[in-house]
């Protein structure tokens, strides 16, 4: 065994990021947000980033929003059309 390679296993490596153009105001309520709960900025930064990364995100389909913004409304109903290869037809009219 290589006792060069013993002590580098040893050793955890931890990414490190630089946030620049970070607003005043955002640094602030950071700072207060993480006084609050007893940690330093930079805890409270990697938990905060954590628990955003770790939430996953259903993927969003256009048909899914668009039906989202017109439920309210009431939706719309369109008609069916068939379908047939190489026919052209008029678009709906939405009158």
């Amino acid at each position: 065994m290589n006792p060069g390679n013993a002590i580098s296993d040893s050793i955890d490596v931890m990414a490190s990021i630089t946030i620049r153009g970070l607003d005043d105001g955002v640094k602030e309520r950071l700072r207060v947000r993480a006084a609050r709960h007893g940690l330093s900025m930079e805890q409270e930064a990697r938990d905060i980033l954590t628990g955003a990364v770790s939430q996953s995100e259903p993927e969003k389909r256009l048909g899914d929003s668009i039906v989202a913004l017109f439920q309210p409304l009431g939706g719309i109903d369109l008609p069916e059309y068939p379908r047939h290869e190489g026919v052209r037809r008029e678009p709906p009219s939405f009158d």
